[in-house]
């Protein structure tokens, strides 16, 4: 089942690129997914290597779309940032599924280890809205340096209900974003961000996933935000929290490094 026009809404066509924000340290990348699909990104360099910030967007528009949210957080967290655009997306080629997304997800995040040689636990996953779903998933398959999950949802099944309560009115693909049954799976710090009226994402969707997460958590309620405004009202308290998280990360990961040289631990989490 193809879901665009229902979940998915591509737009191929980029408006701007980071050079006209005045960015003008970014690469175009191109890289292919296990499936064989020839993805578009942006990385955005920054002086600080100690991380690099892949970020997952959502379901309408483009890259070209996140880019006064992109150079407002490059600014603010000073690591270099990989953000591109899913299968029919923007310059990437191919058409859009569930599944594919899935894929997706996996290049991107193997193009940062081996293609620009940074360790898993350097990687910060960014998540926003549909892309949250992505962002846990691989947070829920490998150790990273911590995951940023901003207007989550709880799973596509509960996303149909909220928007279609008497009924699901087309077929859907058998392939499901189910964030609430792999959150516990999350061993690293994780941050939430909502906005105080989302109303396309209801917050108590992700207070549930909240309450649900075992390890090292924040949540972070921006008052007065939407579900597309949160970096905009939120404004200097927002992204007070983003560099907070950033440094906690930081903190653990030398705490872990530390307690692996000292033969208590491995730096992956595994004991």
């Amino acid at each position: 089942m193809n879901e665009k026009g229902v979940v998915f809404f591509p737009d191929p066509y980029l408006e701007a690129t980071p050079g006209d924000w005045g960015i003008d340290d970014y690469t175009d990348v191109f890289f292919k997914t296990e499936d064989g699909v020839r993805l578009h990104g942006w990385f955005v360099d920054a002086p600080d290597k100690r991380a690099v910030l892949l970020w997952f967007h959502g379901n309408a528009g483009n890259i070209s779309h996140r880019l006064e949210n992109l150079k407002l957080l490059h600014e603010a967290l000073h690591i270099p940032i990989f953000i591109f655009d899913y299968r029919e997306y923007g310059l990437s080629e191919g058409n859009i599924s569930k599944k594919g997304t899935f894929f997706d997800a996996e290049g991107a995040f193997k193009y940062l280890t081996s293609e620009k040689e940074f360790s898993k636990k350097q990687i910060l996953l960014f998540g926003r809205s549909l892309g949250t779903a992505l962002a846990a998933y691989l947070a829920s398959k490998y150790r990273c340096l911590g995951i940023v999950l901003e207007a989550a949802f709880t799973s596509t099944d509960d996303m149909m209900q909220l928007y279609f309560p008497s009924g699901i009115p087309f077929q859907t693909s058998a392939t499901k974003y189910d964030t609430m049954s792999l959150i516990h799976r999350i061993k690293d710090p994780i941050l939430f961000l909502h906005g105080e009226y989302d109303y396309t994402i209801p917050v108590s969707m992700a207070e549930k996933l909240y309450r649900k997460v075992l390890g090292l958590k924040k949540f972070f309620l921006v008052r007065g935000a939407d579900h597309n405004n949160t970096y905009i009202v939120g404004g200097k308290n927002y992204f007070e929290v983003w560099k907070d998280f950033l440094n906690s990360c930081f903190s653990i990961s030398r705490k872990n490094i530390c307690e692996a040289d000292d033969g208590e631990i491995v730096p992956g989490g595994g004991k």
